[in-house]
């Protein structure tokens, strides 16, 4: 780190479990924020602030009026531009030094089998669950830890999916592709807008402790926000052993 790096993530390293270790392997890592709303916005602008050194951020849709309510990176002269390139002008500014990697396309098959290799971590802030399946299969298939999150009217989750752990159950283990869901959306039930502020810096807290290898990622668990009441409250999840996408995981050798 130079001296301005130094300088700018000094917070970072006064904290011992941080130190100039820890930040540096965060200067290093690489993250794959799917969706630029109101998830994406504000977990890619607290990745890039806090030195996260490589974001991809890949979306298909455009700014409109309706997203201003939450999705922070954008603004008025932003409607009609393509998310990840408002996304990227807000982030340049926030900090000019983190590589920004705009994907404008829905990644599906081998577009995000590839962009979930490149990433050290991958943030689910999508909102439909057959984009939610096929990231998670994606990340099991690469090894790659996912980071999830969800915001709908006042209730949101949080849950972190890390195939590296074989004690960790994927999403796929917690709602099984095949079970019946009623996909709902913002965009008909609405969503309370802090809530995708808190859960989304919720998945940038997560996303550093993983890349920046300190403190405890929430594996294993599921955390329900009530906002109306800021009741939180953790679940613990179980690995489904004849799960579809994790159960061929190689065991690890013993000794």
């Amino acid at each position: 780190m130079d001296d301005h790096q130094l300088l700018r993530y000094s917070r970072h390293l006064l904290l011992d479990e941080i130190g100039i270790e820890g930040q540096q392997r965060l200067l290093d890592a690489t993250a794959l924020v799917v969706g630029a709303g109101g998830l994406g916005c504000p977990a890619a602008l607290y990745l890039a602030s806090a030195g996260l050194g490589r974001l991809l951020i890949a979306d298909d849709d455009t700014v409109d009026l309706t997203n201003l309510q939450r999705q922070v990176l954008h603004r008025e002269a932003s409607i009609g531009l393509p998310k990840v390139e408002s996304a990227r002008r807000a982030l340049a500014e926030a900090n000019p030094r983190v590589e920004l990697v705009p994907l404008q396309a829905r990644l599906a098959g081998d577009t995000l089998a590839d962009a979930v290799r490149r990433a050290a971590v991958v943030l689910d802030c999508t909102d439909n669950f057959a984009t939610r399946h096929a990231i998670n299969r994606a990340c099991f298939a690469a090894g790659v830890p996912l980071v999830s999150g969800s915001a709908l009217r006042f209730e949101g989750q949080l849950a972190v999916f890390d195939p590296r752990d074989h004690a960790c159950p994927c999403y796929h283990c917690v709602f099984p592709a095949d079970q019946a869901v009623e996909e709902a959306q913002c965009a008909t039930l609405g969503v309370f807008a802090p809530l995708t502020g808190m859960i989304g810096t919720m998945q940038a807290a997560e996303t550093l402790k993983l890349a920046g290898g300190f403190g405890a990622p929430m594996t294993g668990a599921l955390l329900l926000v009530d906002a109306r009441t800021m009741r939180l409250e953790r679940i613990a999840l179980a690995r489904d052993p004849g799960c579809a996408v994790c159960a061929a995981r190689a065991a690890p050798r013993a000794g």
